[in-house]
């Protein structure tokens, strides 16, 4: 049996120093600082491995509950659009610019637009005067709408109108087709993309890729993948591939994988995104129109009868207040508990029904402040109730923080940053901060549940320099973890441990 005692840690909070003792990747014990056997059992010369922390911080590891990981691992090597401010910004940004390698073919690939708050208008005429005869495709900021040229249009087979923009379906059709790349080349880059993660006290995702994901993840786990845990989420169109294979919620994929790869939740999207004004609404977008509501709270409530029957825990897409109440409504109705992604825009009455039913919020709160000004316009005179987690939290609600990689970063501090200032260091002021959670109970939405590490847990755990209870805000944002440890085995250990 290997051990490992990390000596004279901390809890948040408080001055003790404590030693804890690691055996075959548990917890065995958690002791006062300076025993002579951090298990109060003389141990074997050589067999265990002590690491004096030197009074740094423990907390439970860090998982993000909602990301697409190999999108996310895709954008880091695509041209970013995030600081332009206009179309024509965007197009002065990416005209010129070299040969894409992050996608198939010679397309070129920008991703991070967000036209909700442009004063101009794409257009396809604008598009394909700038790009010339280099067929280029824009991602926007929350992966719900694609701007192309005729080119790139005629490259996959679609019709443009004059805007030259797709949205939902036809705009995910096209993104997936645009990482039909080597599989080497992307799981390169998903492993050093998860390395930046580790580094930030990521120990676990929920994989919510939309694509059939379980191959690709037997492959990388078969490869020596072991940087996090992953729950690869099933979306409704393959859910009877999923019946098929064997596959539910919370049971192991591969032995291969060393218990780290996990089925997750069922994803089912029934709206759209507020950035592409597809969010389903109760009220009319100030330039018309409710949204896309695009699966009927029966046909959802068959759905999750279903689901729930074959072993599944639902995971329910809804951003606009119309579109929560239909999900709400169906869970009511089945009489499950599962999840809600996003729950950005919630009535009064909808923010109680979380906790009443037992339904979690899977939130993304730095979505918060990178859609300040996009909800401002379009919902105006109504975003007290936009992004509601301390409603949301005293409702009884379970929170669970994700990033939605890569449409905000994979990096739990950002985001729980997010939950507790509601700003960040750029000179606005908190956008509605009466919706700030304590940081404890970020931490805890951050850690599925966890709200310490405790004898007996898998040592799934992190060390930090400095304490996340009592930091300036901005260092909480830029928390400076020490090592990330899974089942006791380090992903990550900074140079200074």
């Amino acid at each position: 049996m290997t051990s490992l005692v990390l000596r004279s840690v901390r809890r948040p909070g408080e001055t003790d120093l404590l030693d804890v003792r690691i055996r075959d990747g548990v917890v065995e014990s958690i002791t006062a600082s300076g025993s002579v056997s951090a298990s109060g059992v003389p141990a074997e010369p050589g067999s265990v491995e002590e690491i004096d922390a030197g009074g740094r911080f423990l907390i439970p590891g860090l998982w993000d509950e909602h990301a697409h990981i190999t999108t996310w691992a895709l954008t880091a090597k695509r041209v970013d659009l995030s600081a332009a401010d206009s179309a024509a910004a965007t197009l002065a940004l990416i005209a010129g610019f070299p040969t894409d390698t992050a996608s198939p073919g010679n397309i070129l690939v920008g991703v991070g637009f967000r036209d909700a708050v442009w004063g101009d208008e794409p257009s396809l005429r604008a598009i394909d005067e700038a790009m010339g005869d280099r067929p280029t495709v824009l991602v926007s900021h929350d992966l719900h709408c694609v701007w192309m040229n005729s080119l790139a249009a005629t490259t996959f087979g679609v019709s443009l109108a004059e805007d030259g923009l797709l949205r939902e379906d036809d705009a995910f059709e096209i993104t997936q087709a645009l990482a039909d790349l080597p599989d080497t080349l992307i799981d390169a880059w998903v492993a050093e993309a998860a390395a930046g993660a580790a580094a930030r006290g990521v120990v676990g995702v929920v994989d919510l890729e939309m694509a059939w994901n379980r191959d690709g993840w037997l492959r990388r786990f078969g490869g020596g993948f072991r940087t996090f845990r992953v729950d690869v989420g099933v979306y409704a169109e393959h859910l009877d591939l999923a019946i098929a294979e064997g596959l539910r919620t919370g049971e192991p994929i591969s032995d291969a994988s060393a218990d780290l790869l996990r089925t997750g939740p069922l994803k089912v999207l029934i709206d759209g995104s507020l950035n592409t004004r597809t969010a389903y609404c109760v009220d009319a977008y100030p330039n018309g129109g409710h949204g896309m509501l695009t699966v009927t709270e029966e046909e959802l409530v068959a759905l999750l009868e279903r689901a729930t029957a074959a072993g599944f825990t639902p995971a329910v897409h809804a951003i606009g207040d119309a579109a929560n109440r239909i999900a709400l409504n169906a869970y009511e109705r089945v009489g499950v508990a599962g999840r809600v992604e996003h729950a950005q825009f919630l009535r009064p009455e909808e923010v109680a029904r979380f906790g009443a039913l037992g339904v979690t919020a899977s939130v993304q709160p730095e979505h918060a402040l990178d859609d300040r000004d996009a909800a401002e316009l379009n919902w105006p005179g109504q975003t007290d109730r936009a992004f509601p987690l301390r409603s949301l939290r005293e409702a009884g609600a379970t929170l669970a923080f994700g990033s939605d990689a890569p449409v905000a970063p994979l990096d739990p501090w950002i985001t729980m940053s997010a939950a507790t200032a509601r700003a960040r260091d750029d000179g606005r002021e908190p956008w509605h901060p009466e919706q700030a959670v304590s940081r404890r109970d970020a931490l805890t939405a951050s850690s599925r549940g966890r709200t310490e590490v405790a004898v007996g847990d898998v040592a799934d755990i992190v060390l930090l320099d400095a304490d996340p209870l009592e930091v300036d805000d901005d260092v909480f944002r830029r928390m400076p973890v020490a090592a990330t440890l899974l089942a006791g085995r380090f992903t990550f250990r900074s140079d200074a441990l």
